[in-house]
């Protein structure tokens, strides 16, 4: 398809961008689009199994499941965000994009990623005051306060992506933009510019270290604690059992920002790697993907509720809140 460009004020417009996904084979495309298809499928599956058990069983009204139901439903959006378009392209000869299409997929994309990083940064310290705190966790982390920190962080996601977007939507496009990616990210955008994208790029990197940088500062101040509190603990049963209440939540922080720490604290850089598009399969496919089994696999209580679930037996909510601490 030829890219659609239009002239207001001896400037042109792009109304279209290119996506060149993954140039294949059409028979190695169709792989792709299988594997990519079960994979998009399993991960909207395991979440959803995971918030169903979690309201289900009354077992599991407290805190830290409240927090993982939220990071399960923000993770069915998270992906699909971009695997559907992504899937599409896999069967279509037309891989375009209209910038609308491009700038609403972006906004959400870095909506999610950055309500991510806050939400396990507040997961971080539940755990915390759990482990740490254990007589006034009750009192500590009511209904109230993990609702507010709940919202707080599904605001802050959205009003750093809009402060994101007003920079680089109003980037100026030239030529037939196309973008060696699966979906509209801020790196590609930014390399393919055809103007100085400097201002967006100071933006971005600020604003990523807000997200970022103060997140995994919280995560790091409350895991030193947690691991000089479970050291302190004189059995080791004691420990063991104190360390698998954050065990899951510990793997889970280090998938996600090993594999997204560097991609959006150096975007326009990340973009010169030939690697880029395996990178951001790891954080848009891979991780998603991996997380509800981890949290499965090292939690008795989640197994336990979504056997339940699977098999029907399940009792209804129980309680009078949506969780008690």
């Amino acid at each position: 398809m030829t890219t659609i460009i239009l002239e207001v004020d001896n400037r042109a417009v792009t109304t279209h961008f290119i996506l060149l996904g993954f140039p294949t084979r059409p028979a190695f495309q169709l792989l792709l689009f299988s594997i990519f298809l079960v994979t998009y499928l399993l991960t909207l599956l395991e979440n959803l199994l995971i918030i169903l058990a979690i309201h289900s069983d009354g077992q599991l009204h407290k805190p830290m499941y409240f927090f993982l139901s939220q990071l399960s439903f923000l993770e069915m959006w998270y992906v699909t965000v971009i695997s559907p378009k992504m899937l599409a392209d896999f069967l279509s000869h037309d891989k375009s994009i209209s910038f609308n299409g491009c700038m609403t997929q972006l906004y959400f994309f870095v909506t999610f990623v950055c309500t991510e990083y806050i939400l396990l940064a507040v997961m971080a310290l539940d755990r915390y005051v759990a482990i740490c705190n254990p007589l006034r966790y009750p009192v500590i982390m009511t209904n109230q306060l993990c609702s507010t920190l709940a919202g707080g962080c599904w605001f802050c996601g959205p009003m750093t992506a809009m402060i994101k977007m007003v920079f680089i939507a109003q980037l100026h496009y030239c030529g037939t933009p196309q973008i060696n990616h699966y979906f509209c990210d801020i790196s590609p955008l930014l390399n393919i510019s055809c103007e100085d994208s400097s201002q967006a790029e100071l933006v971005d990197f600020f604003l990523a270290l807000m997200v970022i940088a103060i997140p995994l500062c919280v995560v790091v101040a409350s895991y030193t604690a947690i691991l000089a509190t479970i050291l302190r603990i004189p059995s080791a049963q004691g420990r063991q059992k104190a360390f698998s209440t954050c065990a899951s939540h510990l793997t889970v922080v280090i998938l996600f920002y090993s594999t997204t720490l560097f991609p959006y604290a150096r975007p326009k850089l990340m973009y010169a790697y030939n690697s880029n598009k395996v990178v951001s399969v790891l954080y848009t496919v891979i991780v998603p993907l991996l997380n509800p089994i981890i949290y499965c696999l090292r939690n008795c209580d989640v197994k336990a509720a979504l056997r339940k679930t699977i098999h029907c037996r399940g009792s209804g909510p129980q309680g009078n809140g949506v969780f008690r601490s």
